[in-house]
């Protein structure tokens, strides 16, 4: 490995409001070698997710700022390409958070070896990894659907509100997206499932989501927050449920916006729950066991948004603040061994 150089993106300053370029650098140094119990990590893929952009801001939440001058955070599926730790032998397949980088050294904290031939390795990223796991927990735990129920997910085509909709037309519901295009719109319902999908950029919200829910809201699971939750606070059933996942529309917000009445979750006895993943490890067997076979028999089904190259991680990223992105966002960063075709 002496001769390889590690290239990385590094966060070089905190945005206000919209992230810049100018935010991010891209460095070279040499790869590191991992010394006793540790082991080197070749980055294949790399995921971009909306919690990264908190992550930016050196303010208190339920993880740490990402740090200056140091790789953006961010998990990766990756090889091991040298190793001093027998539980990750060289030649394996692993998923952990190391960062918007080519290689990183690890000692296995927080890392889960992949099997290749269960599914694609970029799967561990999306449909059978966090965002995933996000949908499973946040619909199933919190929103807790019942057959027959009306399940409204915002950012339906995203890695995490296009499983909510499939798990909970796998539990009998009615799967009602809100999503960003016309051709997002039509893919959530002609291939992913769902009874219908509301284009927030081109129809009055509230009178086209009381067409799509003839009977009400009784689950919204929330990864957007402003106009889509004012709208849907005025259709919500007796006693519904609503995971908040996301706030996405004020993730760039300089000043964060005025709320929306919630006098509606009052009167309606409704439950809001915000959540974390990573509260919920214990689930993780349970999530992996239900959902790989859902993907194997098609009953869930995923897109992926490729891009190539370390170096436009940055502009992707901005894009996927911005809902460029169809399906989950994912940087290919070096060759997937495993793949037909690299």
């Amino acid at each position: 490995m002496q001769n390889l150089l590690n290239r990385a993106v590094l966060l070089r300053s905190r945005p206000r409001g919209e992230p810049k370029l100018s935010d991010f650098e891209l460095v070279e140094s040499p790869v590191p070698s991992p010394g006793e119990g540790e082991f080197l990590c070749r980055t294949i893929y790399l995921s971009l997710d909306p919690y990264m952009r908190g992550r930016m801001n050196d303010v208190k939440s339920y993880a740490q700022p990402a740090e200056l001058g140091k790789p953006m955070v961010g998990g990766a599926v990756s090889e091991v390409v040298a190793s001093n730790n027998p539980a990750f032998p060289t030649g394996s397949f692993v998923v952990g958070s190391t960062g918007w980088q080519a290689y990183a050294v690890s000692r296995g904290a927080g890392v889960r070896k992949l099997d290749p031939k269960a599914a694609p390795l970029s799967t561990a990223l999306g449909v059978l990894g966090m965002p995933g796991m996000t949908a499973y927990v946040g619909l199933l735990d919190i929103g807790q659907p019942k057959p027959g129920e009306t399940i409204v997910v915002s950012a339906a085509a995203g890695a995490v509100g296009s499983v909510v909709g499939q798990i909970a037309k796998i539990r009998g519901c009615r799967a009602v997206g809100v999503a960003g295009s016309e051709a997002k719109c039509e893919f959530v319902v002609k291939e992913l499932g769902f009874d219908a999908c509301v284009n927030h950029r081109s129809e009055p919200l509230v009178p086209a989501l009381q067409e799509a829910c003839p009977k009400g809201i009784d689950v919204y699971f929330d990864n957007v927050g402003g106009d889509v939750l004012a709208a849907v606070l005025r259709l919500l059933n007796p006693f519904a449920r609503i995971p908040l996942c996301g706030l996405i529309s004020q993730y760039n917000a300089a000043e964060l916006p005025p709320g929306p009445n919630l006098f509606p979750l009052l009167a309606n006895r409704a439950l809001v729950r915000g959540f974390i993943v990573s509260d919920h490890g214990d689930r993780f067997a349970d999530f992996y066991r239900d959902c790989v076979p859902w993907l194997r028999e098609g009953r869930v089904r995923y897109r992926e948004d490729v891009v190539v190259g370390l170096e436009n991680a940055p502009e992707a990223f901005i894009g996927l603040l911005r809902g460029r992105n169809f399906g989950k966002l994912v940087v290919r960063v070096g060759a997937d061994p495993t793949a037909k075709s690299c």
